[in-house]
């Protein structure tokens, strides 16, 4: 054992050194990866010191893992050959694969289990604490992986790959709806608070065609009505606004709102100047407001802010070429977050759809794609169509008949009822 001498103990001492080192790096890389940029923001928004630099950190994470991978690979391989030539010098030709056991077996617990774990526990605080340390070591090594990045991207082209060096690993909205689902799946959030979060990251995705009334279900006054026959339909309506079209249903000239019309009936029944003959004399037109034409390529997001921009709440939905589509307004976006606002006057949600004790759901053809997937959580595609009746249609091809059964994506779809050329009812089932 005479080999045991100064030398030695500074080539242990060296090791020991360098497995902290590594145990750094690692602990370091797996801190900054994992740690959620959105807590880092709240803790630097409360003044945590570090969180800032944490977040500068992984900005660029490219150039982190980079940089903490070139550390890490630097002080093990360095960490090996002296174990190497220790073992060696001590063993002989056997000493090789002593140090290789060895260092394996240290590397593994000591430089990667042991402060991934711990840095995994709580990634936030453990990446305020090794940001101070992180970022001199990232700046000194950043020409080094700058090449190494450049050499790369170099290597991919070849294969035919062109990454984008702007692209993120993750889209932060991809990764929210990530978290939002496995929160809600890990039992960490209920399906409504779910549905509410994901309803409002949607709506730029969705399109005001997806949710609007269609114009076939659009209760609508006509202009040349008399004063009774307007205030008798405004009165029984369950809306508050109505458009109103002259000569023909698709030629809209205004929007009515209840409250004006009814202050102007009673100015003319009991104001100063009321009349029976202003009342007959009056016209719809002077108290409608103009309409409010809007396509139906328009976003939800961008329709909303329309809305508020305007302080108005009803639009009319027009195509490319004019005609009128449908309308919408601003408590059909809100219920695309919060789920249906009914009051007194809406038809109750449970006529729309319903359970039957043997496990099927009937459900009217109207009801949208969307809402049959939020009430009973499920995954009907909505690409094709916005109904459930214009999913069958789509499916089938042709416009099904009383009786007819369905079977595709995990759903047996059955046709209870048809109206003309609609289909009214229908029962679904979910196949085992």
């Amino acid at each position: 054992m005479t080999a045991i001498d100064t030398t030695f103990w500074l080539t242990m001492a060296a090791i020991f050194v360098l497995l902290m080192l590594s145990a750094f790096f690692s602990g370091s890389e797996t801190a900054l990866t994992a740690a959620s940029r959105a807590k880092l923001r709240a803790m630097a928004d409360k003044g945590i010191r570090g969180a800032r630099r944490a977040i500068r950190l992984t900005e660029d994470s490219e150039r982190l893992i980079g940089s903490v991978l070139l550390g890490n690979n630097l002080v093990n391989i360095l960490a090996a050959s002296l174990a190497t030539a220790l073992f060696t010098r001590l063993f002989g030709e056997s000493g090789v694969a002593l140090a290789t056991l060895m260092m394996t077996l240290l590397v593994l617990i000591f430089a990667e289990v042991l402060p991934k774990t711990y840095a995994i526990t709580n990634p936030e605080a453990a990446a305020i604490r090794v940001s101070p340390w992180i970022s001199p070591i990232v700046r000194l090594f950043s020409p080094v992986v700058s090449l190494i990045r450049a050499f790369v991207r170099w290597v991919l082209r070849r294969f035919g790959l062109d990454p984008d060096p702007d692209t993120h690993i993750l889209a932060v909205r991809d990764e929210i709806v990530g978290a939002i689902s496995l929160g809600h799946s890990a039992g960490a959030m209920e399906k409504e608070d779910r549905d509410r979060l994901l309803g409002a990251l949607d709506l730029g995705d969705r399109t005001v065609e997806e949710i609007m009334l269609h114009r076939s279900e659009i209760e609508m006054i006509d202009a040349d009505d008399d004063p009774e026959t307007v205030l008798e339909q405004c009165l029984k309506s369950a809306h508050t606004r109505l458009p109103v079209y002259k000569e023909n249903p698709e030629n809209i000239v205004g929007v009515i709102h209840a409250k004006d019309l009814l202050r102007a009936m009673h100015d003319l029944m009991l104001g100063p100047e009321a009349s029976k003959k202003a009342l007959r004399d009056f016209n719809v037109m002077d108290v409608a407001m103009p309409p409010y034409f809007i396509p139906e390529t328009t976003t939800l997001d961008d329709q909303m802010r329309e809305f508020l921009r305007r302080h108005t709440h009803f639009a009319l939905v027009v195509d490319e070429y004019g005609a009128l589509q449908g309308l919408v307004t601003l408590e059909d976006i809100l219920e695309e977050i919060v789920g249906e606002i009914t009051d007194e006057f809406d038809r109750p949600a449970g006529e729309q759809i319903r359970e039957t004790r043997d496990g099927a759901v009937i459900v009217d053809g109207a009801v949208t794609i969307r809402d049959l997937n939020r009430a009973m959580d499920w995954n009907l595609p909505d690409e094709e169509a916005n109904t459930i009746a214009g999913l069958v249609i789509h499916e089938a091809q042709t416009i099904p008949q009383e009786g007819q059964v369905f079977s595709f994506h995990g759903f047996r779809f059955e046709i209870l009822k048809r109206k003309g050329n609609r289909i009214a009812k229908l029962k679904i089932r979910p196949l085992m």
